[in-house]
């Protein structure tokens, strides 16, 4: 998945109302941007963080300006864009590139399924697939899921455990949109309620995915493996 326009560089102001962001261009123009992150973006909005913002010709859109990228303390880089994981992981099935979906059938997305919801993707009839963005690290080497409490989140793992107990197949896609993490697990202590929903969709035979996002400002990709445990490891 390529950036549509090339990414401008800046230095992070402000986060705030969650969805507005004030960015410094080089040139010392301040601007306003959409933040298209819902969470708390724990590390990822200190001010003057090195930032990358997308520009918008789009006139039905209130602000000129999309934050996509954040530097990260070591090099790298992390992707706030949430909405652009479900991207990454579509064109990823499409193109057969996840080896553990490829012979699923054909791919579908945002279909409604359970209580009044939608799944990411549907596989041929019978592979549900919900995605998630993962973006926190408190530990090095070690990306976490959720930021902040999501009950949207925990909801999806009820329907998906619904999905496993009728004999279909369901699957938890998690892409870990930071380019210095090797591991990842859940952060129970920010939303214990995620974490116990998280126990009986597994018990019910959800499956786990867990992949790393190639990040640069040119575009994204999908990588490779993404080491997964409940119980949180040293990465090293």
């Amino acid at each position: 998945m390529r950036f549509q326009t090339p990414l401008v560089p800046g230095r992070l102001i402000r986060r705030y109302m969650r969805f507005l962001s004030d960015v410094a261009l080089p040139d010392g123009t301040v601007v306003k941007a959409h933040c298209p992150n819902p969470g708390s973006m724990l590390g990822l909005k200190d001010p003057g963080l090195p930032v990358w913002l997308e520009r918008n010709d789009d006139p039905k859109k209130k602000l000129d300006w999309g934050w996509r990228l954040a530097g990260l303390p070591g090099g790298g880089f992390a992707c706030i864009d949430t909405g652009l994981a479900n991207r990454v992981v579509g064109e990823a099935l499409r193109d057969g590139a996840v080896a553990e979906l490829a012979q699923d059938g054909a791919v579908r997305a945002e279909v409604r399924y359970g209580q009044g919801s939608r799944v990411d993707f549907r596989l041929g009839g019978d592979t549900y697939v919900e995605v998630k963005s993962v973006t926190l690290s408190r530990r090095p080497g070690l990306a976490e899921f959720p930021d902040s409490v999501t009950a949207r989140g925990a909801k999806h793992l009820t329907e998906l455990a619904n999905v496993a107990r009728s004999g279909r197949r369901a699957v938890m896609f998690y892409l870990v949109q930071r380019t210095d993490c090797r591991a990842m697990t859940l952060a129970a202590d920010l939303d214990p309620a995620y974490a116990t929903a998280f126990a009986v969709a597994r018990a019910a035979g959800v499956e786990v995915i867990a992949r790393a996002a190639r990040i640069d400002p040119e575009g994204l990709a999908l990588g490779g493996p993404v080491a997964f445990s409940v119980a949180p490891e040293a990465a090293g």
